[in-house]
This record gives structure tokens, C-alpha cells and sequence, in this order.
């Protein structure tokens, strides 16, 4: 058994299986990137829920793991070098979780560096620009009576959703093969419609989502209803509430849809991914 006491974090968040991979996370965007690249690759992986309360990412054990308190994060007990590795940063997890499967980052050099470049302008670009825009159409940001702000990133939302979809004409996914870059897009490209801005902004990527074949469509719509935590036998992860922290407040969508997440009140704050 993989012994993982180095890691402080295992302190507050105790692995029931040690020996596979733990994510520790929560239900927003970035939080269930992981989580989709997880169950795509068929990594075997425990769940653990941190809220973004202070008491969970600022306490002690969460910032051991990560000092700049936002999850996700995880530990591989079977690190590249044989031995334990802690990782934050939901785009350096989708790497190193491509690098570690061979999967979903492509087959040549060329490859590889086209994926990572979408996956950056998702990371440095889409990303922030849709928090800001949500936090300015959804949350705190809303009541100000300056509109300028909101008008600024909702904008630059626009610029950079038709930069994507310039990029998609064509094909069904942002390098031509399903890729991490898609798995980065998608949860925050779901997130529109709960912010109230999916018909001013406009993005159909999702659809794709729903439209694939098989798996990828009910890991899709499982996760973006529940996270990690509460899948459906599909899961090769270690999820079930015996596990993992739940919120207070349950999402009781009905499985299978991909569609707006509003009724999921856990999914979306606006500090802390």
C-alpha cells in the first residue's frame, strides 16, 4: 500500500484506497476538468470534495498541497519517477494526466504542441474572461451601477468565443482529434447559460458533448451535474459518500443533461476556482 503520509493534506482528507490516485476538488469549471479527464482515460482515482470555505482551501492541509488555495489538485501515489507527486493547477493536471495515460494530447510532437497552445489560450484567455464575465452578469459584480466592467468582458468574451469557433470551422474539436484542450473548454463554455449570458455571448461547443457517441456523452452530462462525486456506474473513480464530502445541498437534476446547470445552486461561486 502506497504510503502517503508526506503529504499533509491526507491528514484532514484520509485516502480510503491509497494506492490510486487522489483528486481532491470541487464542482466548478476548472474543478471538473479533472475530473473528465480522469474518467476518459480510465485513471483509477479516489474523489475528495473541498469546498471553497475558507475552512477547506486556506486550512493548513489544503495548502500544503496547493499554497495558492484553489482546487483542484492531486496526488499520484505512482509518480513518474516511482514515487509519490502532489500537482496543482487544473492545466498542469490535464498535462501531466495526458502524459501519464497516453492519451488525448495527440500522437506526434506536432500534435502535442497544438493541444497544449488551445489548452493555454483556455487557461490564460477563455477561462478568466468567463469568470470575470460571470462574475459581473452573476454574482457581486452585477449590483454595481457602473456597467463599463460587465460590458468590457462580456466584450472579450465575445472576442474570444468567435477565435474558438473560427478554429472549429470544420471540425468537431479544437485540434481536429478530441483532445485535453476540449475537456478544458467544455465546463466553462457550460457555465453561460447559468451565468445569463449564453444568448448574448453564443457558443454551441458543448453540443458536441451531447452528440458523441457512447461514453463520452454520459461522463459529460454526469459530471456536469454532479462533479466527481456522485457519478453513475460509469465511474472508475472511488466516489460514493462513504468517500468523499458532500455539500449541504444535493443537485437532483435528472442524468443526462448537458444542459444549463442553474438548478445545481453547489456548482457555481464566484471566488475560489
Amino acid at each position: 500500500m502506497a504510503d502517503l503520509s508526506a503529504f499533509a493534506i491526507t491528514q484532514r482528507w484520509t485516502p480510503k484506497n491509497p494506492d490510486v490516485l487522489q483528486l481532491f476538488s470541487f464542482p466548478t469549471p476548472n474543478g471538473v476538468k479533472a475530473s473528465i479527464a480522469l474518467e476518459e482515460m480510465e485513471i483509477p482515482y479516489e474523489a475528495h470534495l473541498v469546498t471553497l470555505a475558507d475552512a477547506d482551501v486556506k486550512s493548513p492541509e489544503f495548502l500544503s498541497l496547493n499554497p495558492n488555495n484553489k482546487i483542484p489538485a492531486i496526488i499520484d501515489p505512482n509518480g513518474p519517477d516511482g514515487t509519490p507527486v502532489g500537482l496543482f493547477e487544473s492545466g498542469a493536471i490535464l498535462i501531466y494526466l495526458a502524459e501519464k495515460s497516453g492519451k488525448l494530447m495527440g500522437d506526434s510532437a506536432a500534435d502535442k504542441a497544438k493541444t497544449i497552445q488551445w489548452l493555454m489560450f483556455q487557461m490564460g484567455g477563455l477561462g478568466p474572461m468567463l469568470g470575470q464575465l460571470g462574475f459581473f452578469s452573476k454574482f457581486a459584480g452585477s449590483e454595481w451601477e457602473d456597467k463599463r466592467p460587465q460590458q468590457r468582458y462580456l466584450a472579450e468574451a465575445k472576442r474570444l468565443l468567435a477565435v474558438l469557433e473560427g478554429a472549429l470551422d470544420g471540425q468537431d474539436w479544437i485540434t481536429g482529434d478530441y483532445s485535453i484542450a476540449d475537456i478544458a473548454f467544455a465546463p466553462w463554455l457550460n457555465a453561460l447559460a447559468f451565468y445569463g449570458t449564453q444568448d448574448a455571448v453564443g457558443s454551441s461547443f458543448c453540443l458536441r458533448f451531447e452528440a458523441s457517441p457512447g461514453i463520452r456523452s454520459l461522463i459529460f452530462s454526469a459530471i456536469m451535474i454532479t462533479g466527481a462525486f456522485v457519478l453513475p456506474p460509469i465511474s472508475r473513480g472511488i466516489n460514493d459518500a462513504s468517500t468523499t464530502r458532500r455539500p449541504s445541498t444535493p443537485c437532483t437534476r435528472p442524468a443526462g443533461s448537458v444542459t444549463a446547470i442553474s438548478s445545481c445552486p453547489m456548482r457555481h461561486v464566484p471566488t475560489g476556482w
